[in-house]
């Protein structure tokens, strides 16, 4: 793997996010300085725990941002080298946050073209940035150069995929146009430790029309703790470019449905017809290919 030197210092942008919290303690883990840019105000249990840890950990500093106040991201990212951008609304997902999210992905954007130190941008999507469409269903690949249908996201109000794919192109239009060198990760579903806990209303949007991206063999979910390494694979990487998919698990069968159930319990209640024991032998085709990442993580990177 051509492998760059450890960089002294990285920005995660938001820091308090699920995804986001994860980077930033491998990032730490692996002797990284962080600058963790968390919300202006933020009150949730990752905010309060990031605050507490720059108390003990002393190449960690935290820095409140406004994704749509330009200078305050500025600020954080000084002398930073990269900058992880987890743009994700607690809150969850309606029309009214897909332009927000779109601004604030084009504010971090051009904050690093106008950022000197900064090397890369290591932006975090969604795979449900590259799933919706009409025909995703007559697909044979689905892969990185798979993108959603924006008409189509609007139509059926998906605002988590709207948010996502509008969000993720901007930044992409913008990094080529500025110069600035941009590696996006695109996880399915994420789970792990407390992520109902932690991630309740983002999960709830992501899995909107769920059934649909269950028969379409295009449902996804993957650990946290392997997104996390793969945001530092790619930024770590110089080969690293483009997209990256990022899933571990394909949901195409009644079991694997309903061990995902399991996994997001109590945020999704069992069916009751399945509540003393998982029964069902219908298999849907997969869609999905990860062949890129696949590369990346056991020889190289492939473009």
């Amino acid at each position: 793997m051509n492998q760059e030197k450890p960089m002294s210092c990285c920005c995660v942008l938001d820091a308090s996010t699920y995804v986001g919290f994860w980077i930033l303690k491998k990032l730490l883990t692996r002797g990284y300085s962080v600058r963790a840019a968390i919300r202006k105000n933020g009150e949730s249990m990752l905010e309060e725990k990031i605050r507490n840890m720059q108390a003990t950990e002393e190449r960690l500093v935290v820095y409140d941002v406004d994704v749509l106040d330009y200078q305050s991201i500025l600020v954080s990212l000084n002398n930073c080298d990269a900058v992880f951008c987890c743009l994700d609304n607690p809150e969850g997902y309606d029309e009214m946050e897909v332009d927000l999210e779109v601004r604030g992905a084009i504010n971090v954007v051009e904050a690093c073209a106008r950022t000197e130190s900064i090397d890369k941008i290591i932006f975090s999507s969604s795979l449900t940035a590259a799933i919706w469409r009409d025909n995703i269903g007559t697909q044979k690949d689905v892969d990185e150069k798979s993108w959603s249908d924006l008409d189509f996201c609007l139509k059926k109000k998906l605002w988590h995929a709207l948010a996502k794919t509008q969000s993720e192109k901007a930044a992409w239009a913008l990094a080529m146009d500025r110069m600035v060198n941009m590696v996006s990760v695109n996880p399915g579903l994420i789970v792990g430790p407390s992520v109902t806990q932690h991630n309740p209303r983002p999960t709830m949007s992501f899995l909107k029309g769920a059934a649909q991206m269950y028969e379409n063999g295009v449902l996804a979910y993957v650990d946290v703790g392997f997104v996390a390494d793969v945001h530092i694979r790619v930024f770590e990487d110089t080969s690293a470019c483009g997209r990256y998919f990022c899933f571990n698990q394909i949901v195409n069968t009644e079991e694997e449905a309903l061990k995902l159930v399991d996994i997001l319990s109590p945020l999704i209640p069992m069916p009751p017809r399945y509540e003393k024991e998982m029964q069902g032998s219908e298999v849907f085709e997969e869609r999905l290919r990860n062949n890129k990442l696949n590369k990346l993580v056991e020889a190289g990177s492939a473009c």
